[in-house]
């Protein structure tokens, strides 16, 4: 490697890092707009979760279809898939791929994609995809996800519903997650069990038949809307880190750069002074 072709690559990894560190400020601020939206919406779904958990105990669950199960279908299952629309975000969508590849009969499961990563991805495993919502996501594309899976689950198409969504903890921590949709399943602890037969039994108006429906549609679709605001949480914050740790790499890669080429400076200054001396000795002589 000569002196030019070094400057060439100092300059190259230089406008690299240039970009990464455009991509990663990009990144932060949309990061730290979708994570205030998602924590905004957190007490909502808990208040949602609170209530129906206190309700469902004490009323009869043939009230609702949500709690049906359905088995005559083949054991076919409906996976609804979040991941992003754009690369540069690290392993964000791959930690997706690897629970789908261990947990997922393709051949038996069919698929509603929000995200061209994820619309890719299945087309190349060969499962049939009902729906793709790539092209934009907003609030009314969370209720026609909504209103696609849950008429095709009441037309016994398939025995259960999931969501596969990246779950948003903090900035540097995102968790995959694959959560059942349909049939609708609230899990109870033995204190909460306990504790709800301790208490007075509520007044339901107008009717627990009109009211239970409707909460649990509620719910279900503020949890699709959840993982689409977590999708978009983590998605940046993976994007920022990704960034972030390529423009790190392209200063170490810009310092080593460096210091090769005054290596090489030296180097040629070295032997001009050599030949310079050799050429002085030779005339002398």
């Amino acid at each position: 490697m000569n002196l030019r072709e070094v400057r060439k690559k100092i300059k190259s990894v230089g406008n690299v890092k240039k970009i990464t560190k455009a991509m990663q400020l990009v990144s932060a601020v949309k990061m730290k707009k979708a994570q205030e939206v998602a924590l905004q919406g957190r007490p909502y779904k808990t208040g949602l979760e609170e209530i129906v958990s206190r309700l469902l105990p004490t009323v009869d669950i043939s009230l609702s279809n949500l709690l049906v199960t359905h088995t005559e279908n083949n054991g076919r299952s409906l996976m609804i898939l979040f991941t992003s629309h754009k690369g540069l975000c690290g392993a964000f969508n791959m930690n997706l791929f690897r629970v789908l590849l261990k947990e997922v009969d393709f051949k038996k499961t069919d698929f509603i994609t929000v995200g061209k990563k994820g619309a890719v991805f299945v087309s190349l495993m060969g499962a049939p995809i009902i729906a793709d919502f790539s092209e934009h996501v907003g609030a009314m594309d969370t209720a026609a996800i909504f209103e696609l899976a849950l008429k095709h689950y009441f037309e016994d198409k398939y025995e259960s519903v999931y969501l596969v969504y990246n779950s948003f903890i903090s900035t540097l921590r995102s968790e995959p997650k694959r959560e059942l949709f349909l049939p609708f399943s609230l899990e109870y602890t033995a204190e909460g069990k306990a504790s709800q037969q301790e208490e007075n039994e509520y007044t339901i108006e107008p009717n627990p038949i009109e009211l239970v429906d409707h909460l649990l549609q509620s719910f279900l679709e503020e949890k699709i809307r959840t993982a689409i605001l977590n999708t978009e949480a983590a998605e940046h914050s993976s994007r920022m880190i990704a960034m972030k740790n390529a423009t790190d790499n392209a200063t170490e890669v810009m310092y080593d750069l460096t210091l090769t080429r005054n290596r090489l400076r030296q180097e040629k200054i070295t032997y001009e002074l050599l030949d310079m001396i050799t050429a002085k000795e030779s005339v002398e002589a």
